[in-house]
């Protein structure tokens, strides 16, 4: 009991019948005298060393009763409930569903929970630590020495539990392990929903307080699927979008800028806390706590609720791949490996340090799908955007022959992480109507967004996401923009090749945080030319971006064409916005673009509503490699056509006659990046355009079109 081994403390402590009446022990270290309190009785127990107190009391059964415990620096002694007169506080249902791996609430059964058990109000601690000799609870409650709060385990499950009378909302805590060697650990609770502040890292008991407003919200948001909606994203980091700034501040903020641009979504970049910022999140230790550097989970929901209060709905990179090595956290957390596996080489990940997760393991599985379902249940989350699925999904993933082994049908497939995905799609979409799931998957891995009960050519059944990142779109476009426009002819492939695999899956268009980092440099400043022209590039970009099949995301930063890449320490330059700042209106102009671009984008069907199916799109012109010209129609359900053309050339070209539907008699521009408003140089089509019966590209119709320089306009029927 000393030492932390023992697994049944309760058998010892508490109050046990025997022969001669009712025995009492209690473990209190360091105190100096312990006394029985109950109706009629009041007992001093006997020190029998080492902070054990004992006593046979003459009754056939034992009241309840509290303790008086005097310490030397607190003679006068306080009252507390001894926690080993409790039964478990855990059922048989949640033991059972933990053993098999399939608690999808995991979250209401491990972890620490305030509760009233037997009458007394206190917190329940559980954690699972199969391997664990003996788990302690310690915390500020107890000075940090859990002698005298060893916890029992609940058989064959590997979850060890104890009901801490007392203790609430607000206390510090950890769990000391035995490990199998007889060494200790001290440990947060992986299951903690609420941490320090690091670089303090002890977990936190809390219970959430938090009225949600969002009924409306919440109840429509499952009205369309997410593939025939519009979705425009603006992806935050929200440690740095305004540096200082707490949740709740956030929340008078965010809601209103997201809005006035329009965008549908927020992606917030990892909020699951992490010890080390530089991380951004994407090393985590606390997979069910949103970190604390900007304040309380429930702060953390008041901002998810002002978000749907204002029509906006939230995305969060959710990070299951990895974690780190801290010896305060996951890695061999009862003193072997656990939530990694036990095959070194398959335990550590090659590029990050870190280690992954044996998805194998059900208890592991459970505690990720588990962790999937929490954010969208406990947080009222719309979607999650799963990092990294590609290091997951191949076993050879950064390693070189010899570095790994195949799988048990010979390839390189992981077919534990496949099955893990799966069983997450399919569980976070059965329990969640209207969330979406979105994969960072940069391979061409059959059937990302394909349901999982469909089997396809390569035997696998989809692995169940709603969307998945286009990392391909996004590699080719970025490296055509870059080029000098007299050099683009040669690259023109690189901006229609897309299309040759654009129905494969369902797509996201992502110029995420990756693409404006680590000397990639920020958007506008990858485009050549002058700062005239790389500001008409961006514009044009972004213009063809939007029109493109797949819904969009952009980052922070890049929406008022910010030319230093990001940096965590201080966020976007939000300088280049001030009034008294000479460029200013040039990257206003850019932002007044975005704006533009989401309201026309929300109010034309076209663009979003058949995104994942050839009828929602047609080519007009995808081979004027000489003239840097990109010309296609998109149409929603009703045949309802948009034309959109993007001249990645410096000059104006005149006369440009395209091809177009001879249902449409006459178009207006809805949209055209080279407006004098956004900083452009003021090329316009002002006028109706009237559709000619003159041939042109296959059709017997067509427009004539004036098309400005390094700029994309739009146009639809008049």
């Amino acid at each position: 009991m000393l030492s932390g081994g023992h697994h049944d403390p309760h058998a010892l402590l508490g109050a046990h019948p025997v022969r001669g009446g009712v025995q009492l022990r209690v473990l209190r270290p360091h105190a100096t005298a312990v006394t029985i309190l109950a109706k009629g009785l009041r007992t001093e127990l006997h020190d029998d060393g080492d902070g054990l107190f004992s006593g046979v009391l003459p009754m056939r059964t034992m009241p309840e009763y509290r303790l008086l415990i005097t310490y030397p620096d607190h003679p006068e002694g306080y009252e507390t409930d001894d926690p080993y007169r409790f039964l478990p506080s855990l059922g048989d249902l949640d033991l059972h569903l933990i053993g098999e791996g399939r608690h999808e609430e995991l979250w209401n059964a491990l972890g620490a929970h305030p509760c009233t058990h037997q009458g007394v109000t206190g917190t329940r601690f559980t954690v699972w630590a199969p391997n664990a000799r003996g788990v302690r609870v310690v915390g500020d409650f107890n000075y940090w020495d859990g002698t005298g709060f060893p916890m029992r385990s609940l058989g064959s499950t590997g979850v060890w539990e104890l009901f801490l009378p007392g203790v609430g909302d607000g206390a510090l805590y950890k769990f000391e392990i035995m490990r199998p060697d007889g060494s200790h650990t001290l440990r947060a609770d992986p299951m903690a929903r609420r941490t320090e502040v690091p670089p303090s890292n002890a977990s936190v008991v809390t219970r959430s307080h938090h009225t949600w407003t969002d009924q409306e919200w919440m109840a429509h948001r499952a009205d369309r699927p997410v593939h025939e909606a519009p979705l425009s994203v603006y992806e935050v980091h929200l440690a740095s979008w305004r540096p200082g700034l707490t949740y709740r501040q956030l929340a008078e903020q965010l809601p209103r800028y997201v809005k006035d641009l329009g965008f549908t979504h927020v992606e917030f970049m990892p909020v699951a806390e992490h010890p080390f910022g530089g991380s951004w999140g994407y090393q985590v230790t606390g997979f069910y706590a949103p970190t604390s550097r900007m304040g309380t989970p429930d702060d953390f929901r008041f901002l998810v609720d002002s978000l749907h209060r204002a029509g906006i709905g939230v995305l969060v990179d959710w990070v299951p791949a990895h974690f780190p090595r801290d010896d305060w956290a996951l890695a061999e957390f009862d003193g072997r490996p656990l939530y990694e596996h036990g095959d070194p080489s398959r335990a550590a990940h090659p590029d990050w340090g870190t280690l992954e997760f044996d998805y194998g393991r059900k208890e592991v599985r459970n505690f990720l799908v588990a962790n999937a379902v929490y954010w969208c249940e406990e947080f009222h989350i719309d979607g999650l955007r799963v990092d990294a699925v590609a290091s997951m999904l191949y076993l050879d993933y950064s390693r070189e022959d010899g570095q790994w082994s195949p799988n048990e049908h010979g390839g390189r497939e992981n077919l534990d992480a496949v099955a893990f995905l799966q069983e997450m799609n399919a569980t976070v979409y059965r329990r969640c109507p209207g969330v979406v799931t979105i994969a960072e998957e940069s391979t061409a891995w059959d059937g990302v967004t394909r349901a999982t009960h469909h089997i396809g050519p390569g035997g696998f059944g989809g692995l169940g996401f709603g969307l998945k990142w286009n990392m391909g779109w996004m590699h080719d476009s970025l490296g055509y923009i870059q080029h000098e426009p007299v050099h683009r002819k040669f690259h023109h492939n690189e901006m229609t090749f897309s299309m040759v695999y654009a129905y494969s899956e369902n797509y996201v268009l992502p110029i995420s945080h990756d693409e404006v980092v680590h000397g990639k440099r920020a958007l506008v400043s990858k485009m050549p030319g002058d700062w005239w022209q790389q500001r008409a590039d961006h514009r044009a970009y972004l213009g063809f971006m939007w029109a493109h099949p797949g819904k969009q995301l952009l980052f922070m930063g890049q929406e008022f064409a910010q030319g230093a890449e990001w940096s965590e320490g201080h966020g976007p330059d939000w300088w280049l916005l001030d009034p008294s700042y000479a460029a200013e209106p040039d990257h206003r102009g850019v932002r007044d673009l975005v704006r533009e671009l989401n309201t026309v984008y929300g109010s034309a069907p076209a663009l979003w509503q058949q995104d994942t199916v050839p009828d929602g799109f047609d080519w007009v012109d995808g081979g004027a490699a000489e003239d840097n010209v990109l010309a296609f129609l998109r149409f929603d359900r009703d045949g309802e056509p948009l034309l959109a053309v993007s001249n990645f050339s410096p000059v104006v070209r005149h006369g440009f006659r395209l091809g177009v539907p001879g249902s449409v008699p006459v178009w207006a521009e809805v949209l055209n990046t080279d407006e004098e408003r956004f900083g452009g140089s003021g090329v316009v089509n002002a006028d109706p355009v009237k559709t000619e019966q003159a041939e042109s590209h296959g059709r017997r119709t067509s427009v004539v079109l004036t098309l400005p320089p390094l700029a994309t306009i739009w146009l639809r029927p008049a």
